[in-house]
C-alpha cells in the first residue's frame, strides 16, 4: 500500500476547481459520476497493489532492491511528470476523449505487465500505466466538477473520494489474497475488467464536451520535468541500492537538476501558459502548502512501501496478512476526516496542518520495531493507528488551503500540482527505499530502522514549513 488511501483527499481539489458549464450537463448525471469513479479506482487501486506483490516479483524475476523500487516507479514517474500536460490536454482535444484514450492505454499496459517474461517488460508495461493514469485521472475529475453544482457538487466529490479512499485501502488486500491464492500476475489482470466497465460506460454516458479556450500544450516543459525527474530518480536509485555514490550516477542526478533547472526557465519564459506558472509561487502560503505536501506525502510514501515488504520478508507475514495489516489506515482517516475538517473550519488550516505532521513523526517512531520481535498489536498497529491520525489533521484542511492561497484563476492549475508534487515526493522516496528493499536479515531491519528515523525527521520538517511559511488565515494570494 502506498499514500494512495489518502490520495484521493488531495486530488478531489481538481474537480472543485472546474466550474459546471450548462452546455456540457450530462443526461445520467449519476452514471457520469459512476464513470469518474471507476476510472479513477484504476490509478488508486494499482497505486497500492503492487506494494504487497514486491517480495514475490523479487523471487519471480531475480529482480534486486533497485529493480523492485523501479516496479513502483515506473509507474508514478510518468503519472507525476504529464499529470498536469494531461489535464491541458483534455481541455484541448475533449475530456472524455482523454478519459478513454487513458483509459485504453492503461487496460493494454496491464496486459503487458501480467504477462511480462521479465523486468524489462514489467517496466514497459509499468510506464505504460503512468501514462494512462495521467490522462484519464485530471480528465475523470474535470468531467466530474464539470457535472455537477452547488450542493450536489459537493456530495458527489464526496462520493468520489470515499470510493476511491476505500479503492486505495481494500487494494493490497484484495491483491495480496490474489497472490497468496494465485500468482501475483493476477493483481494486473484485476485491472482489466474495471477498464472494460468504466469504457462502456464513458462511451455510453459521458457526453461529448467542448472547451471555449484551447490552450496549446506546453510540450516543451513535460518532456523536460519527466527527463529530469527519470535521471534523478536513476541516480537516487542506483546510489542507493549500493549504499555509495559512484561517478555514474552522480552525473544522472547533477544531469536531472539541469535538466529541472532548465524547466523552471521554460516556466518562466511561457507565463501563464506554463503546465507551472511560476507566478503560483508568489503566494508564501501556497510554497508553505506545497513544501508540506512534499516532504509529509514523501515520507508517507516511503514507509509505506516499506512496511508490507519488512512485515513479509522479515515478519513471516503472508501477502494477505500484510495487505491487511494496514487496513486500520484507511478506515481511522476516513473515521476522522470529518471532525478534523470541522475543527479546520473554525480555527483555521494553519494548527492542524503544522501539529498533524508532528504527530506523523511520533508514529514513524513507533514504527520503527515492526519487522523485529513482539506482536502485531503491540508493534504495527499502535504506529498505524498515530499516523493516521496525525494524516487525517493533515490531509482535512490541505484541498481548502491550497485552493484558498492563490487566485481563482489559478485555482485548477495549483490543485493538479499539488497532486503532482504528492506523487513525484513518492517518486524520490521510493528511489531512496533501494538501499532497503536491497538488504536481507539484520541489514533489512537496520536500514528500515534507519529510514524510519529519516521519515520522521522529514514529516516534522513538514509540519515546521506549514507553521512558518502558512498565513494565520489561511489566506495569502499573490
Amino acid at each position: 500500500m502506498t499514500a494512495a488511501a489518502i490520495q484521493p483527499v488531495c486530488d478531489r481539489a481538481i474537480a472543485a476547481s472546474h466550474p459546471r458549464r450548462d452546455a456540457e450537463q450530462a443526461a445520467h448525471p449519476r452514471l457520469v459520476l459512476a464513470t469518474t469513479i471507476i476510472a479513477s479506482s484504476l490509478s488508486f487501486i494499482d497505486g497500492s497493489v503492487v506494494n504487497v506483490g514486491l517480495p514475490v516479483i523479487g523471487r519471480s524475476l531475480g529482480v534486486d532492491g533497485g529493480g523492485l523500487s523501479w516496479v513502483i516507479n515506473g509507474y508514478l514517474l510518468p503519472l507525476s511528470a504529464l499529470l498536469l500536460i494531461g489535464g491541458a490536454a483534455g481541455d484541448l482535444y475533449g475530456r472524455r476523449r482523454l478519459l478513454i484514450l487513458g483509459t485504453v492505454l492503461f487496460a493494454l499496459a496491464s496486459a503487458v505487465c501480467a504477462a511480462a517474461p521479465n523486468l524489462t517488460w514489467l517496466l514497459l508495461g509499468r510506464i505504460a500505466q503512468g501514462i494512462g493514469a495521467a490522462l484519464l485521472m485530471p480528465n475523470s475529475l474535470a468531467i466530474l466538477g464539470a457535472t455537477f453544482a452547488g450542493e450536489e457538487r459537493g456530495r458527489a466529490i464526496g462520493i468520489w473520494a470515499a470510493v476511491g479512499a476505500g479503492a486505495g485501502a481494500l487494494g493490497p488486500l484484495i491483491g495480496g489474497w490474489l497472490i497468496d491464492v494465485t500468482d501475483w500476475r493476477a493483481i494486473f489482470f484485476l485491472n482489466l475488467p474495471i477498464a472494460l466497465a468504466a469504457l462502456i460506460l464513458a462511451a455510453r454516458y459521458v457526453p461529448e464536451d467542448r472547451t471555449q479556450e484551447r490552450p496549446s500544450l506546453d510540450l516543451a516543459g513535460a518532456a523536460l520535468a519527466a527527463a529530469g525527474l527519470a535521471a534523478m530518480t536513476w541516480g537516487l536509485t542506483v546510489a542507493s541500492a549500493a549504499k555509495a555514490m559512484s561517478p555514474a550516477p552522480a552525473i544522472a542526478l547533477a544531469g536531472g537538476a539541469a535538466m529541472l533547472a532548465l524547466f523552471l526557465v521554460v516556466e518562466g519564459r511561457r507565463g501563464n501558459a506554463a503546465m507551472m506558472p511560476l507566478a503560483l509561487f508568489r503566494s508564501r502560503s501556497f510554497v508553505g502548502l506545497t513544501l508540506l505536501t512534499f516532504l509529509l506525502y514523501g515520507a508517507l510514501g516511503g514507509l509505506l512501501v516499506l512496511v508490507p515488504y519488512v512485515l513479509i520478508e522479515a515478519g513471516g507475514y503472508s501477502a494477505t496478512m500484510a495487505g491487511a495489516a494496514l487496513l486500520p489506515f484507511p478506515l481511522m482517516i476516513a473515521a476522522t476526516s470529518s471532525w478534523m475538517g470541522s475543527i479546520a473550519a473554525r480555527l483555521g488550516p494553519r494548527l492542524q496542518l503544522s501539529v498533524g505532521p508532528i504527530i506523523v513523526a511520533a508514529g514513524f517512531l513507533l514504527a520503527a520495531p515492526i519487522g523485529g520481535p513482539g506482536s502485531y498489536l503491540t508493534t504495527t498497529l499502535p504506529a498505524i493507528l498515530v499516523i493516521s491520525l496525525g494524516m487525517s489533521c493533515a490531509v482535512a484542511p490541505l484541498t481548502t488551503a491550497v485552493l484558498s492561497s492563490v487566485e481563482p484563476g489559478h485555482t485548477g492549475v495549483a490543485s493538479g500540482l499539488n497532486s503532482a508534487v504528492a506523487r513525484s515526493s513518492g517518486l524520490i522516496a521510493t528511489a531512496l527505499a533501494s538501499a532497503v528493499l536491497a538488504a536481507q536479515g539484520a541489514e533489512l531491519i537496520a536500514w528500515y530502522q534507519t529510514a524510519v528515523l529519516i521519515g520522521a525527521g522529514v514529516a516534522a520538517s513538514a509540519g515546521a514549513s506549514a507553521w512558518l511559511l502558512l498565513e494565520t488565515s489561511g489566506h495569502d494570494r499573490g
